[in-house]
């Protein structure tokens, strides 16, 4: 037997505990159109897999829905390759997000382009996960979550409010016209610091190109909503402790992250490659004691199963402006996008990864937080 005919027939194996056939004809049966595909993903795992289908060597009609079944049936556990270990190693010993390198996710990531986050993201430029309790559509969702925070906060006319991580500056702009708050909103991205300061013109509001660790003012209420991946686990204890000294005695702080609900996660290599760089998912155990002795938790919620429709509505929109797109970015740009958005719904539809709205008082709130929905 060749090499080759031995890789296929290990991968068929492989694919086979998930009810995946190479060349099957149902919507999640991938179509192997390079036979170097099989070397690549076992020699480098998600990386190696990854970057096949961004040139093209293999597809799927359902690419969510397979990379679902695989994450289900976890056969991304049973390739141990290189560069996973060395993903790992790299999250475990190094700090990846301090000093300059605090910025490279703001240049990497959320630089790519203002045109493109507005045709994905919808009528409010909200890169987050939306909220779908009572919504049908993305825009009613994201809309729904900004209020959401809001009322978590207790938000009243004349507070002043601080986002970590403010992004297009939608959140703080819906909390001024709602809610009544004047606020400072920082972020990495020069692009997204640029757009938010226009957002927010004629509103008392102040953008700043400008790491969370540098504030300094006070505020009566902070939060973040999807910048927590992006601090690292050796910063957990500065992020909070950083809140902790922003937030006055009787203020609330909402943090909205992704977070992994079993042992602290070692980030996915291709996803760190061409995504996220220097980025990681928390764990609950590292969320509790880093914040152990600064906060009260007063609501820990998790509506993570939401993220999985909040991508999909994504990739809808990213395909329907695909045709304004294509003249600044390429067929392989596309390809990597899509294996982004289809990737991500996958790890929240098999469960893996959860989406936290966590509430915290520094001293807890006299007679006890009423949780909103």
């Amino acid at each position: 037997m060749s090499a080759s005919s031995h890789l296929r027939e290990r991968a068929a194996q492989l694919l086979a505990l998930a009810d995946v056939r190479v060349g099957g004809d149902r919507p999640f049966d991938p179509q192997i159109h390079d036979d170097r595909t099989y070397a690549r993903a076992f020699a480098h795992g998600s990386l190696g897999f990854g970057e096949a289908y961004m040139e093209g060597w293999w597809d799927v009609q359902d690419l969510a829905g397979m990379l679902t079944r695989l994450m289900l049936a976890h056969l991304d556990e049973k390739l141990h390759t290189l560069d996973a270990v060395a993903s790992h190693l790299r999250a475990r010993w190094l700090n990846r997000q301090r000093g300059r390198r605090a910025w490279e996710i703001g240049k990497r990531h959320y630089d790519t382009g203002n045109e493109l986050f507005a045709a994905m993201l919808g009528k409010r430029m909200v890169y987050s996960c939306g909220y779908w309790a009572r919504a049908d559509n993305l825009d009613d969702a994201q809309e729904a979550k900004l209020d959401l925070v809001c009322r978590k906060l207790q938000l009243k006319p004349g507070m002043h409010v601080l986002d970590i991580g403010c992004g297009w500056g939608e959140a703080l702009k819906f909390a001024a016209q709602r809610y009544g708050i004047t606020g400072v909103g920082i972020t990495v991205s020069e692009e997204q610091a640029a757009w938010a300061t226009t957002l927010c013109q004629g509103l008392p509001i102040e953008i700043r190109l400008q790491d969370y660790r540098d504030v300094e003012e006070t505020f009566d209420a902070v939060f973040s909503i999807g910048m927590f991946e992006h601090v690292g686990a050796r910063n957990y204890r500065t992020y909070f402790e950083t809140v902790r000294r922003l937030l006055r005695p009787n203020g609330l702080s909402v943090l909205h992250s992704i977070g992994n609900n079993e042992a602290p996660s070692q980030p996915d290599p291709w996803v760190e490659k061409y995504i996220f760089p220097n980025s990681m998912i928390p764990a609950a155990s590292q969320v509790a004691t880093a914040l152990e002795g600064l906060f009260v938790v007063e609501d820990w919620h998790n509506f993570g199963a939401d993220y999985d429709r909040t991508l999909c509505a994504w990739r809808e929109r990213f395909d329907a402006a695909w045709d304004q797109l294509r003249d600044r970015f390429d067929e392989r740009f596309r390809r990597m996008w899509h294996f982004y958005l289809a990737s991500s719904a996958a790890v929240f539809r098999a469960r893996r990864d959860q989406l936290w709205q966590i509430t915290l008082s520094p001293r807890g709130v006299p007679g006890g937080y009423r949780v909103p929905r």
